[in-house]
């Protein structure tokens, strides 16, 4: 991945994001509130920040992935395999690789103090996809990185997955309304809108559930599944955190290295600590 087509990733990243907010104006799943304009600054800032150091981790990724290639080291390179499987067995285990990320920085205190910052969004829709903390965005590449090279993942499945991964997040955070028969459709082989909504619920019991990033047969696989439907009606973000300070891109920098009195984190501190 060269720097011009990482440049042109974020571009394709940009023009998905500007056509999901025309939907989510056309077929709006939930009517706007006054977190709806006030959360898009700090949610763009960190976006922005997010693709300026997502540009810089994936360049060792890469070369790892292209050295181990180039050695035949990994799973996947001491097997004889068509290119085309090569490239679908990476994107699985990468996805995979994505799901036990998302499951680990639920349950372990101190990634989940980076995770949190995500969370906290009292208002879901296209532009909380990417509002994530520098410090989950080196977590979770930290993850892909294992699992990748042991994998012997090719790059382009790297490449691939990333960009893919993306698009899909922005489609599913979309505060987008789809009939129900669809979004449940959906579900049997990727998150759906919907499903993913569950996740975003201040209700402990649906936030630890529907980790999925892309391919929902880890979540049912791993009965971390709950139907999409419940996510028409759950409340987005977590207690304790919907300070102005808090939601200020200053303050959610900041989220990771300071206590709060949300009941989710104190219970993931607790369980930490116990």
């Amino acid at each position: 991945m060269t720097l011009m087509s990482a440049f042109s990733s974020v571009g394709l990243l940009l023009g998905a994001m500007a056509v999901l907010s025309l939907l989510e104006v056309l077929l709006p799943l939930r009517k706007r509130t006054a977190w709806s304009g006030r959360h898009v600054a700090p949610n763009l800032s960190l976006t922005f920040l997010t693709f300026a150091t997502n540009l810089f981790l994936n360049i060792p990724i890469l070369l790892g992935l292209a050295f181990l290639q180039a050695r035949g080291w990994g799973a996947l390179n001491v097997v004889a395999l068509h290119p085309a499987l090569e490239v679908l067995f990476g994107i699985l285990i990468l996805d995979f690789a994505w799901y036990v990320t998302h499951v680990s920085m639920h349950h372990t205190p101190a990634l989940w103090r980076f995770h949190a910052v995500h969370h906290s969004d009292p208002a879901v829709d296209v532009t909380t996809t990417i509002r994530q903390h520098p410090g989950e965005g080196l977590i979770r590449y930290v993850f892909l990185a294992v699992f990748g090279f042991a994998a012997g993942a090719a790059p382009a499945a790297f490449a691939i997955y990333r960009i893919w991964s993306a698009l899909h997040g922005l489609f599913e955070h979309a505060n987008i309304r789809l009939p129900q028969w669809l979004d449940t459709a959906i579900t049997f082989v990727f998150s759906s809108p919907n499903m993913h909504k569950v996740h975003h619920s201040r209700d402990r019991a649906f936030t630890d559930t529907n980790y999925t990033n892309i391919f929902s047969v880890w979540d049912r696989m791993f009965g971390t599944f709950t139907p999409a439907k419940a996510g028409l009606t759950v409340d987005y973000g977590l207690d304790g955190c919907d300070g102005a300070t808090q939601q200020s891109t200053l303050g959610l920098l900041r989220m990771p290295f300071q206590a709060t009195e949300s009941p989710a984190r104190g219970a993931r501190e607790s369980e930490g600590a116990a």
